[in-house]
């Protein structure tokens, strides 16, 4: 296995619903097997399980894995499923890599180790020892925003060429060219930016990891394929068509609003674990303006 590309389109990084109710904390499967089914159903061409959107941040570990396993088995090789095993801890890291691999995930997405805050070196070692775990390709996750770290072009061209290291999701999108320049040809770079997709596709990605593929899975995945196909003026259409949304869905901390979303839609997805906290009323009336304009049936 050697830097093998997970998929080509849109992956939805799905979320997680709860039954945190009255004292009852868990993961609703029902519920999750449903989106799983509506996300295959509507083209989406992988499925991220308990990433951010996902909310792992607030999972205990035996629903993090327990989620993994539901999705692996409800999927059933109908598309990749990537399984989040990212955390700020080495060895952490690699047992969840380890853990994600026999429960049968077909790669892991890992996040930059957020609050430590190594050096660029310490970045290559840490994706080295994962990647040297498991026999499962390892998509990085780049997300400086959250984690105040940034793997620069350099230190991904020289991990690019680490057996297992499948490619990035990029949030920094305007590195994507000179990473792609020096990067081994097997690299893949995947958006993580739902708003600059179709642009960082133009740039040499190959799709995106997407939260609007929640509430809108057939588009994003028909927007990737366009994109992907050189139909740049349509691709561009619809990242234009979608632009209101993907700034409504940002408007407070993700998941917040696109599980706000989910629910408007009916999916009745609950709410998100503190210490996200519900949607302002105001940001709510936006999200469901944008959302109805945008052609979505609000139930709510």
């Amino acid at each position: 296995m050697y830097n093998t590309r997970v998929f080509e389109g849109s992956a939805v990084a799905l979320v997680t619903p709860f039954t945190d109710h009255k004292g009852v904390w868990g993961v609703d499967f029902d519920k999750m097997g449903q989106l799983i089914e509506d996300q295959i159903a509507n083209k989406t061409d992988a499925i991220l399980i308990a990433g951010t959107t996902g909310e792992s941040s607030t999972m205990f570990c035996d629903e993090h894995m327990a989620a993994i396993e539901y999705a692996v088995k409800k999927v059933a090789n109908r598309v990749p499923v990537i399984a989040n095993a990212g955390s700020n801890e080495t060895r952490r890291s690699v047992e969840l890599t380890q853990f994600a691999k026999d429960l049968g995930a077909d790669a892991v997405l890992s996040v930059t180790p957020y609050y430590n805050k190594t050096t660029q070196r310490g970045l290559f070692e840490h994706f080295k020892a994962i990647a040297a775990a498991a026999d499962i390709p390892v998509i990085m996750y780049n997300v400086p925003s959250r984690t105040g770290m940034n793997i620069s072009p350099e230190t991904q061209i020289a991990l690019s060429e680490i057996p297992g290291i499948a490619g990035v999701k990029e949030c920094s999108v305007t590195q994507i060219p000179e990473v792609l320049c020096g990067a081994n040809k097997g690299y893949t770079v995947y958006s993580g930016e739902d708003g600059v997709a179709v642009a960082a596709v133009a740039l040499g990605a190959k799709g995106v990891i997407s939260v609007i593929a929640n509430i809108a899975p057939k588009f994003t995945h028909d927007m990737m394929m366009a994109s992907l196909e050189g139909n740049l003026p349509l691709a561009t259409e619809m990242q234009l068509r979608c632009t209101p949304l993907v700034k409504a869905l940002f408007c407070e901390t993700n998941p917040i609003p696109v599980k706000e979303g989910m629910n408007l839609l009916g999916w009745d997805v609950g709410g998100c674990r503190l210490p996200l906290v519900d949607m302002e009323p105001k940001h709510v009336e936006l999200l469901r303006k944008e959302m109805q304009d945008f052609g979505l049936k609000v139930v709510r």
